[in-house]
């Protein structure tokens, strides 16, 4: 089994924002695919569904951004998953909006939902997929802009972002992580 960790902040003041991108992407398989999360008692809202022939664990820590290891690791443990089953979406401000990357066994690069994840599951050996938001405009502190809604223009290609997403997640899942790196990051560099 896979588990599919898309990171964000619980609440709907946070449902648009740039960092929520991870909840975002797995709300919109949950419509795609017609399934619904549900509580849980490691402080996540989760789901197992069959995607692409896999059965996934889909999971949405609710312990907010800087402490998503903790529900993490706990739903790691109670399901006795190794870290290369566990794939995380996050939000990057070192990729412009839309990029993508897929990238395990590297640091959290200032990301502090990355940081907590590492130290819950004691490694950093976990395949992500960075989701580009840019960089903020001007003299915008990080903190701002990551938790600011996308713009009308941003929201509009959402839906594209997605599917994007969707077809890392399939590769990684199918055809395994070096693969899926190998197509989507080539890709993703043009």
């Amino acid at each position: 089994m896979f588990m599919l960790v898309g990171l964000g902040n619980p609440g709907d003041e946070y449902l648009m924002t740039r960092h929520n991108v991870g909840f975002l992407f797995l709300d919109h398989l949950a419509k795609r695919h017609g399934f619904a999360f549900k509580g849980s008692k490691w402080q996540a809202e989760t789901v197992k569904v069959a995607l692409w022939d896999n059965p996934v664990l889909l999971c949405k820590p609710q312990t907010y951004m800087n402490c998503s290891g903790t529900a993490v690791g706990q739903v790691v443990r109670f399901h006795g998953l190794a870290p290369g089953q566990v794939v995380v979406i996050h939000d990057d401000l070192d990729l412009p909006f839309g990029r993508l990357r897929i990238v395990t066994d590297r640091g959290a690069g200032g990301h502090n939902g990355i940081k907590s994840l590492i130290d819950h599951l004691g490694t950093k050996d976990f395949p992500r997929i960075r989701v580009g938001v840019g960089r903020p405009p001007g003299e915008q502190p990080a903190s701002d802009y990551v938790l600011a809604r996308f713009s009308r223009d941003e929201q509009r290609d959402l839906p594209v972002l997605f599917g994007r997403i969707e077809e890392a997640v399939r590769l990684i899942l199918n055809d395994g992580v070096t693969r899926a790196m190998n197509a989507i990051n080539v890709s993703e560099s043009k």
